[in-house]
């Protein structure tokens, strides 16, 4: 169904909070939100875990107001005709400070200094003294003149970059997969490594910025963590199963890694003396909040209003701008012949395209169709019918 075309709004369900200006970007004469909707057109979603939750089958879209989606059964929503829409880099800038925070706490011995301040009784006569006695214990290091290590140079690993170029450190970057927006903004004082083994062998620092992939899991391993110099820092701002806590644990025993820094607290490593863990904050700013609930609203309305897809994880990216009032879009299975089929069952409805956009992704296919005449359901159940069709929408243009 389509919510406008039946001359009701579009029910949004909210799983999370969601910052208030990112909803008011759905306009309430077109759009309900809320936490208790039945029959929802679309899900947005920012921390809570969807695996375990029955998806309505009136779900057309899903909204991830952050970057990753690992808390969404992606594969799962594929194989619906689903979008799953995220926000790559509205966070990146809050991400990028926090890096920058771990940084210096373990150059310069931070959590340790603050323990120890923290326990001092501030009755104690001689507290001076006790300041001035313990404070060689947390000698540290300038970050200049260092290397910092990235791997993943999207737009978070491009700020940290130049960030820490700023910085007066030395920057080794490896991405098997930059985009070309990517390599445009990419410092040019940047030095391209050819493996995750360089970069772990020539860093002083190791920063991750990749997604959680079968491909990324365990990027940092027993195999390869002790490539790292001694007493060298990791950093994980990323996702938890991009290392393996084992293996660097048991590089942290063995002194082969001097500290191991990342924003997941798991069982594993909490409470070791050289791993300084922080409770998932990367995105915890209220600008960052606010960036991906405005980002991910724009798209979840453009594509249930006018079917555009942009920063879709399952989905190729797909905008054609409006010609006609009347337009038709399909998802499915990436199969030959499939716009011959679609084209010949609007053919014999007597139906004429003025325009058609059809883009792949994977196993995904995308299809836009605007005609010059209004689709009756006969010809959107003919479409449906189509082996390997999986989700077809009819969007007429809002008065």
């Amino acid at each position: 169904r389509t919510a406008d075309a039946m001359g009701q709004p579009f029910q949004v369900l909210l799983l999370n909070q969601i910052s208030a200006n990112g909803l008011k970007r759905l306009p309430a004469q077109r759009y309900t939100t809320g936490k208790d909707i039945a029959a929802p057109d679309a899900v947005l979603v920012r921390s809570a875990d969807m695996h375990a939750m029955a998806i309505a089958p009136s779900v057309q879209a899903i909204g991830r107001a952050g970057a990753g989606t690992n808390n969404i059964p992606v594969k799962a929503m594929s194989a619906r005709g689903v979008p799953v829409f995220n926000a790559p880099g509205a966070n990146a800038n809050a991400v990028k400070e926090l890096v920058l925070a771990g940084l210096f706490m373990a150059a310069r011995n931070l959590p340790q200094a603050l323990r120890f301040v923290a326990a001092l009784d501030p009755a104690m006569p001689d507290m001076d003294k006790a300041v001035e006695d313990g404070k060689k214990n947390f000698a540290g290091y300038e970050l200049a003149g260092h290397t910092l290590g990235i791997v993943g140079l999207g737009k978070i690993g491009c700020l940290v970059a130049d960030a820490a170029i700023k910085l007066g450190m030395n920057v080794l970057g490896y991405d098997p997969e930059i985009t070309v927006d990517a390599a445009w903004s990419l410092p040019s004082q940047v030095k391209k490594a050819a493996s995750v083994a360089e970069v772990l062998k020539n860093a002083h620092f190791v920063t991750l910025h990749v997604p959680l992939l079968d491909a990324t899991r365990d990027t940092v391993n027993a195999d390869n963590v002790g490539l790292m110099k001694p007493g060298a820092v990791l950093l994980n701002f990323s996702r938890e199963g991009i290392v393996n806590d084992a293996a660097v644990l048991a590089a942290l025993d063995s002194g082969a890694l001097g500290a191991y820094v990342c924003d997941f607290p798991s069982a594993a490593v909490n409470r070791h003396p050289r791993v300084i863990a922080l409770p998932h904050l990367g995105a915890s700013t209220r600008e960052a909040e606010e960036n991906c609930a405005i980002m991910v609203a724009d798209q979840l309305r453009d594509y249930l209003e006018d079917g555009n897809v942009v920063n879709a994880v399952n989905f190729p990216n797909v905008v054609m701008p409006r010609e006609s009032a009347y337009r038709v879009a399909i998802a499915n299975a990436n199969v030959p012949n499939m716009l011959g089929q679609i084209s010949t069952a609007m053919a014999q409805a007597g139906l004429n395209i003025h325009n058609m956009v059809n883009k792949s992704r994977g196993d995904m296919a995308y299809t836009l169709v605007d005609v010059e005449s209004p689709v009756g359901e006969p010809v959107l159940a003919a479409l449906r019918g189509i082996d390997g069709v999986l989700a077809v929408r009819y969007l007429p243009a809002v008065e």
